[in-house]
């Protein structure tokens, strides 16, 4: 949520972050609604007022003095117009921020302007693409050749994009979750939480998802309860509606979760294998900082996902969103896609973003500061470190032989029970 004081002194701005994000929005509408809740709060006031100094004179008043008749009957009125101002102002303030809670953030000003996924700036490479004697395979033909993967009876017990993963594709699974943990909280810093899968409506709309994403979403009828899409969404709302000590930023929070999605608008796309699926696994970083910190946060954070892939030997690349690609929270995100030998090319395996205040307002998560006392809204930032299903598919592509097995990268060979290849 942005600050409402923008949008009154520089629409022009709003208009401008619109133009460039491709995204619409009624400023006009929001623009009246706020003039006009200032005018009714306005005459309430006044009413309120002379209501206060209309009740003195009629306490001095006697009895059965007739101006004091007279001035009750003012009273009288000036309670039921307040009421009724009161009651506009509540239809003015929800519709304001009905409004609010579906624009998206403003872009950092080193946000390159652009229209799509075509117009995101390479920052960095890593690694450098295998080369093979033998045309690649894709993932799933090595999954299913090697008794792994599952995708026929993933469907048969739940639906298409759901996938059974057995014997080493579950190990490698779990061993990827466990040497992320590992990773993150041994040598990056991070508190490891175990949240709840589902959350309520509240924590959904802190974070953003709620109500713009409704439909990517999947909701447990009759509880006000929604699977989470990532573990960002329970992790920064930890400490929403807390005033925090400015000691305790900043605030390093990591955990494995499934996540839920709906891919509502992505019918057609990657329909085979496990790149784009309902339910898939993910370790998720969170950070809640000081404001003044928060892009240097932003690269550390980055730097933490890209680790992940150094360690595992995987070939990627770092781009920055445009405006016109940047998720709906963001104020900056950068983008790690690991390189995929079947399709040749980068494909995403985490996105770095920082929300600056934009989720704090909505979840109203301070902070005091030590040296004023002024409380101030905190920073959030959130990655992916890393998408494990993701991760499982360009270990399989990577790191295949010809004649079909699958060689485990060292630093996972201790999380495999000393496997040290798929076969």
């Amino acid at each position: 949520m942005l600050d409402p004081k923008l949008i009154r002194e520089n629409p022009d701005s709003i208009r401008q972050m619109l133009e460039n994000r491709r995204a619409s929005w009624p400023v006009e509408e929001a623009l009246a609604l706020d003039s006009r809740r200032r005018e009714l709060l306005a005459e309430a006031e006044s009413l309120k007022a002379m209501r206060n100094e209309g009740s003195r004179k009629v306490a001095a008043l006697k009895k059965d003095d007739p101006e004091k008749a007279r001035l009750m009957e003012t009273l009288r009125e000036a309670g039921a117009r307040v009421k009724a101002l009161d009651s506009e102002i509540a239809k003015v303030e929800e519709r304001f921020e009905e409004l609010l809670l579906q624009l998206p953030n403003m872009p950092h000003p080193s946000v390159p302007v652009g229209v799509d996924e075509n117009d995101n700036p390479e920052i960095r490479r890593w690694g450098t693409p295998p080369s093979f004697p033998f045309p690649p395979r894709p993932h799933w033909e090595i999954g299913e050749a090697l008794g792994i993967m599952d995708f026929d009876r993933g469907a048969k017990l739940a639906q298409a994009r759901f996938t059974v993963l057995r014997k080493a594709g579950a190990l490698l699974e779990r061993a990827l979750i466990n040497f992320m943990l590992d990773l993150h909280t041994r040598e990056h810093g991070y508190e490891e939480v175990a949240p709840p899968f589902m959350v309520n409506s509240a924590t959904m709309r802190g974070t953003g998802q709620l109500p713009k994403f409704a439909e990517e979403l999947y909701r447990c009828e009759g509880d006000d309860l929604w699977m989470i899409p990532t573990a960002e969404v329970p992790l920064t709302n930890l400490r929403a509606g807390e005033i925090l000590k400015e000691e305790e930023l900043p605030l390093y929070l990591t955990a494995y979760t499934p996540c839920f999605r709906r891919e509502a608008g992505s019918y057609g796309r990657d329909v085979r294998g496990m790149l784009r699926q309902h339910q898939f696994d993910k370790v998720e970083m969170v950070k809640i900082v000081h404001p003044d910190s928060s892009y240097d946060e932003l690269e550390k954070l980055t730097n933490n996902a890209e680790r992940v892939l150094q360690i595992l030997g995987l070939p990627y690349r770092v781009i920055c969103l445009c405006t016109g690609d940047m998720g709906f929270a963001s104020s900056k995100t950068y983008d790690i896609e690991v390189w995929l030998p079947s399709q040749g090319k980068y494909r995403e395996i985490s996105s770095c973003s920082n929300c600056e205040d934009f989720q704090a307002r909505r979840m109203n998560t301070r902070f005091r500061s030590k040296d004023t006392g002024k409380i101030r809204f905190v920073h959030t930032l959130n990655g992916s470190g890393i998408a494990i299903g993701r991760c499982l598919i360009a270990i399989l592509e990577n790191y295949q032989r010809e004649d079909g097995s699958v060689k485990v990268p060292e630093p996972l060979v201790p999380y495999m029970g000393g496997l040290e290849e798929i076969v």
